[in-house]
């Protein structure tokens, strides 16, 4: 199972392992990762699931569809490496990915 690091605005990390096929977001909500709200369960209809992915891994994800990439015109602090983790299915690739958590999440 891929283990994905994510790093909350202050510095602290959280290492999270993801069963293949299972959304970021619920990993993380699984292990109670702050800054990762989910408010909406995972339907893409919220952004409080937002992350920026650590550039080197950017190329490495799908692109984001245009249900996200709207929903993303909501976040907050949005940058050109803003994903929302309920649409990032974890896959055997993503072991090792590292993604950054918003300061307004909190």
């Amino acid at each position: 199972m891929p283990t994905i690091t994510l790093i909350e605005h202050n510095g602290t990390q959280h290492s999270i392992v993801g069963e293949v096929g299972q959304s970021i977001m619920q990993a993380a909500m699984n292990a109670m990762i702050p800054g990762i709200q989910g408010d909406c369960g995972g339907a893409c209809s919220c952004a409080t699931c937002h992350a920026f992915v650590e550039e080197s891994w950017v190329a490495a994800l799908p692109a984001a569809e245009d249900t996200e990439t709207d929903m993303l015109e909501f976040a907050s602090e949005r940058r050109d490496n803003s994903r929302l983790t309920c649409q990032l299915v974890i896959q055997d690739s993503m072991d090792g990915m590292v993604l950054h958590l918003p300061e307004s999440q909190y």
